[in-house]
């Protein structure tokens, strides 16, 4: 599959910071033999500016017509960086029309304005809800239920990595699309022909 300059740079930056092979156990607590560090990746600089160009990109192409995205972002922390990159590169590509990131807490601030969703979020907004990998949906889908308990409406999920392990599918058995930058069968072939690369080198 021939990808454009930048997602292919990108996926060679998560492929060498954020690829991990061997026996892990994962935040659903199952065993896998692939582990995502996808903070290696979203926290570097280039492969921040990367994600912001490629997830800006792909969400320009999934919004229906007449829409405009009002913000973007998902449960902390993985989302975090994720939601603001786009949000600069939305805002390189539209000043005029900038998009705002939000964060959504794990659980309800016990002080302050004791809020759920902090940042750049209103009741009303269209938002694409950011995840950075995706196993079983489970941390998506409080993202969204967050969103729209606040009153926002969720115009499709945007991740970085889908571990193809049935995290897709159970988004979107609640009706909600999900555009991947990258799959794990991404990763693991990108992975191989890295390793290859070394070993001829």
């Amino acid at each position: 599959m021939k990808r454009e300059p930048n997602e292919q740079e990108l996926l060679e930056i998560l492929v060498r910071k954020s690829v991990c092979r061997g026996n892990f156990t994962l935040a659903s607590g199952a065993q896998s033999d692939l582990y995502i560090d996808a903070r290696l990746t979203t926290l570097d600089p280039r492969g921040a500016r990367l994600i912001g160009q490629v997830g800006w990109k792909l969400i320009k192409e999934n919004t229906k017509p007449g829409d405009k995205i009002d913000a973007v972002g998902g449960l902390t922390m993985g989302a975090d960086p994720i939601a603001l990159s786009i949000a600069l590169a939305a805002l390189s590509d539209t000043p005029s029309i900038p998009v705002q990131a939000f964060v959504v807490r794990k659980s309800v601030k016990t002080h302050g304005r004791q809020k759920l969703i902090e940042g750049n979020f209103q009741k009303g907004h269209l938002v694409v809800v950011i995840d950075d990998v995706i196993t079983t949906g489970g941390s998506t889908l409080q993202a969204i239920e967050a969103v729209e308990n606040a009153g926002g409406r969720v115009a499709f999920v945007l991740v970085l990595v889908d571990r193809e392990e049935g995290g897709r599918e159970a988004i979107e058995k609640h009706g909600h699309k999900v555009v991947a930058l990258f799959t794990r069968t991404d990763l693991i072939g990108a992975h191989a022909g890295l390793q290859s690369q070394s070993a001829v080198a």
